[in-house]
Order: C-alpha cells, then structure tokens, then sequence
C-alpha cells in the first residue's frame, strides 16, 4: 500500500514577510486607526495602505512592467523545464514581479547551465546551493 503513496508538490507560500521601520507618531496613528475599528490590525492598515499606493501609479507600474518584460504572478522553474532549455542548447533569462521558485529537483550544475540571468522583483526562492550557483546571475 505504501508503494502507491505519492509526494505531492509543496504549496508555495502565498506571501512574503517584510519588515519595517515607523516613526512612533506614525505607528501611533495607526494604532489610532485600529482602536477606532477602521482596520483590524496593523498589518491590515499596511497592506492597506500598500494596495492604495499601488492602484494609484498603476499605469506607470504596467508601462514598467511591460518595458522590462516580466512575467507577473508566481513562476516555478523544475528540473524538467530546466533540461528542456538545455536540450533546446539555449539559456534562461528569469524576469519575474511576483515570486520565482526554483524546485528542490534542480542541482546546482543544472541551473548555472541552463540560467543566464535572474531578476525578481519579489522574492527569489531556491536552495542554498542553487543560489550560491546563481550568485553572479542575481540582479
């Protein structure tokens, strides 16, 4: 019965922590903002504030997106894909906004040979080894 057992793929986190630094009058206002019920915590008022900022310049932010030709969303690149673009004898040039993910399957020969160059605005994530491998390659 356990021969029939298969792994499943790890669900990608769907968000990535940041921190930040605030003036105590500002986190005061925010504060005041929770208390008064206009959000129900901290993180609600930033994320918040954060999508308000990015509705309002989001012409400009899709006139960037599209000038530096970026996928947008989550990108996971596996070992299969990867040796596909060996096959293929061409190089992978990894331009992500959102999350790029290289699976735990790809060695870090594999993607130093088959990735040219990656720029991720967002989060990167891949072993350790396999970012030491890219390291010249990370904008």
């Amino acid at each position: 019965m356990a021969n029939n057992v298969q792994e499943l793929r790890p669900k990608p986190p769907e968000n990535e922590k940041i921190t930040i630094n605030l003036g105590y009058v500002d986190l005061g206002h925010v504060d005041l903002m929770v208390q008064e019920g206009f959000y129900s915590n901290r993180t609600d008022f930033i994320r918040t504030a954060i999508r308000n900022q990015l509705e309002r310049h989001a012409d400009v932010v899709k006139q960037s997106r599209a000038r530096k030709s970026l996928d947008l969303g989550l990108r996971n690149y596996g070992r299969e894909d990867l040796e596909a673009v060996q096959r293929a004898g061409k190089m992978l040039h990894i331009n992500v906004l959102g999350l790029a993910s290289i699976s735990q399957d790809v060695t870090p020969e594999l993607a130093r040979s088959t990735i040219a160059s990656v720029s991720v605005l967002g989060a990167f994530h891949a072993s350790p080894a396999v970012k030491a491998a890219l390291a010249d390659k990370i904008r």
